[in-house]
């Protein structure tokens, strides 16, 4: 029998067995930025941040009018004057207040060049990577987006006042108890989420434990404690002080280690688990838990290893065992411990290290894998478990050693053990310093400048010590391309084919465009539906822009692709796809619809192809 018709017949019976989708994934980078040398004592970051976003093109999410910023208050001259420049308007999601202004989510962009996004939240630039299906490209993703933001820095500062000039950090707090994002998304099953947010809790606290322990690679390093902490030298997370729950909506106040936002960004469909061949079943992970990284590996590591652990989940695949009785405090507790020896309790009783918790998760992994869990789900999995094996086994050897010394070969790797050591070596050169000299917590913060003359990390890599995983090409084709193999090509190809001002709204998961016709007064829209993370991919639609000339023929020709396929699907049809469909995943590709005249093109051609040579051509 058939996956599709095994699915069908549990689904029927109402025991529907897991199925799997591919672990597309990204990234939103929060940074810090303020404006040094400003006269006044005034806080510059709001500033700082709009000055950057002005540097950086891209089509706003809505043209129109009652959209424009309107935040007069400060009057400040270094954005005063933009206010009524040509995209900048921006209509948002959360916390508007009526009238198109939102402090999360202040004027986004869509980006022509690479089918990212950026925009300002609480007046911190953040930078957000397009739809990846590989780990390894999200770390070259991630990168690029850190370049964009740096040139952006490097425009902005042309336009200061002599003196001035801006400092941009991928960092995650001040060191004044403000902490700010590192957020990861990942697409899963609408199944997996009511599995770890609404019938399983263990589910959720096998994920809330994988999280916890994973700071021993993805951790950042920060000097001190903050948010009410005493007392620390030197800390593994960045963000670990601002933990303070378990799980929940929230992203800005008691922030918890899982968070539950419900928000697929998938098409309007995306909250209905009724239909596995279609977008209705999908959902998606928001992960704010993590740090900014720079390291190569700890970024690979953090992205990679929490899709195989998503697999896991996704195939009920867990070990009870595992569960922390207690996270948040465990949390705190391992974080606080550079020497790796400190120890939580589990649910069964047992009291394990980090490392220890770490290297059990990797066993369960490792099974996994072995037994093709993440074929065609995860690529390059058994890289990444390389990989990850021979980082925990180096973390070991430091943790038995109980010297942290012993860490040094994980400094090219890890940047909170890079951190560790240039912040140690600076207090060995100059016996006055200690971990409460301002001296060091100045380094604590340089360390993630964007500026490569500044940035500490940046010197460390052009002198070749750290480990590099992506290519420079690599990285550099990611500022100016997106990824051939999800929604994100065919995002960027769309919004580069029209004009502007044909662009009536853009999302994450859908396009509009208004193509009123010479002489009509009244819009005539036309929507696209990117609900499906795998669609519009290069394979899909490049042929499509090659050979049209104006977005209207683009749109046309997406439609006379299937000119039978506009016509609603009944359950005989949707029966009869279903016997019809082999054993590999696949997903609807293209929706095009016009809001004038409803008629609706829907393609249902298998991605398994276009995965398969993208995991070969990965391997």
């Amino acid at each position: 029998m058939s996956r599709s018709k095994r699915a069908r017949s549990a689904l029927l019976s109402g025991h529907a067995r897991p199925f799997q989708v591919p672990k597309v994934c990204g990234a939103d980078m929060e940074l810090g930025n303020f404006i040094v040398g400003a006269d006044g004592n005034d806080d510059t970051c709001r500033a700082a941040a709009r000055t950057l976003l002005k540097q950086i093109s891209g089509q706003t999410r809505s043209s129109r009018s009652w959209n424009t910023p309107r935040d007069t208050a400060s009057g400040s001259k270094y954005y005063s004057d933009w206010y009524d420049d040509d995209g900048y308007g921006g209509r948002s999601h959360y916390g508007t207040r009526g009238d198109g202004y939102d402090a999360q989510d202040w004027c986004r962009k869509y980006l022509r060049t690479n089918g990212g996004c950026t925009y300002i939240d609480l007046d911190h630039l953040e930078v957000c990577t397009p739809e990846v299906v590989s780990a390894y490209d999200c770390v070259a993703a991630a990168l690029a987006m850190f370049r964009i933001a740096r040139q952006a820095k490097e425009d902005a500062e042309k336009t200061l006042p002599a003196g001035q000039r801006i400092q941009v950090l991928a960092n995650n707090s001040d060191g004044q108890s403000n902490s700010y994002g590192s957020h990861l998304n990942f697409l899963m099953t609408r199944q997996t989420g009511e599995n770890i947010f609404h019938r399983r809790m263990h589910y959720m606290l096998f994920l809330a434990t994988y999280q916890v322990s994973s700071i021993v690679f993805a951790g950042a390093g920060k000097v001190g404690g903050e948010n009410g902490v005493t007392g620390v030298p030197y800390q593994i997370s960045a963000r670990a002080d601002f933990m303070e729950a378990l799980v929940g909506q929230q992203t800005t106040y008691r922030r918890p280690i899982v968070n539950s936002r419900d928000e697929a960004l998938c098409g309007s469909a995306g909250r209905s688990p009724t239909c596995e061949r279609s977008g209705e079943d999908l959902a998606r992970l928001h992960v704010i838990f993590y740090d900014n990284n720079l390291c190569h590996v700890a970024t690979l590591l953090k992205v990679g290893v929490m899709q195989i652990i998503l697999a896991m989940i996704e195939c009920e695949r867990i070990d009870p065992s595992l569960i922390l009785d207690d996270p948040i405090s465990a949390l705190r507790v391992f974080s606080h411990d550079p020497t790796l020896q400190r120890r939580a309790r589990t649910v069964d009783g047992k009291s394990l290290t980090a490392v220890e918790l770490q290297f059990r998760f990797f066993e369960g992994a490792s099974r996994f894998v072995a037994g093709g869990g993440c074929d065609r789900i995860v690529p390059r999995a058994r890289d990444i478990l390389a990989l990850w094996c021979d980082t925990l086994t180096k973390l070991q050897a430091a943790s038995l050693s109980r010297d942290v010394a012993a860490l040094a070969p994980l400094a090219p790797r890890l940047d909170w053990v890079l951190k560790l050591f240039i912040l140690r070596r600076a207090m060995e050169q100059h016996p006055g310093l200690s971990w409460d000299s301002p001296q060091i917590k100045h380094m604590d913060q340089l360390y993630a400048s964007l500026d490569p003359q500044e940035g500490l990390y940046w010197g460390y890599e052009r002198a070749g010590f750290t480990e590099r995983l992506i290519a420079d090409a690599r990285i550099e084709q990611f500022v100016h391309d997106p990824p051939a193999d999800t929604r994100a090509w065919g995002r960027a190809m769309l919004l580069r084919h029209a004009d502007p001002d044909q662009i009536a709204d853009v999302e994450w998961d859908s396009i509009r465009f208004n193509l009123k016709a010479d002489g009509r007064y009244w819009p005539r829209y036309r929507d696209v539906n990117l609900g499906d993370p795998l669609s519009f991919t290069r394979n899909e639609c490049e042929p499509l822009f090659r050979r049209e000339s104006s977005i209207c023929e683009v749109l046309d020709a997406l439609e006379l692709r299937h000119p039978n396929a506009h016509r609603p699907a009944d359950e005989s049809d949707a029966s009869e796809r279903m016997a019809s469909d082999t054993d590999e995943p696949s997903f609807p590709l293209a929706r095009v619809e016009e809001t004038a005249n409803p008629t609706r093109v829907q393609t249902d051609e298998s991605i398994g192809d276009i995965l398969e040579q993208d995991v070969r051509r990965e391997s």
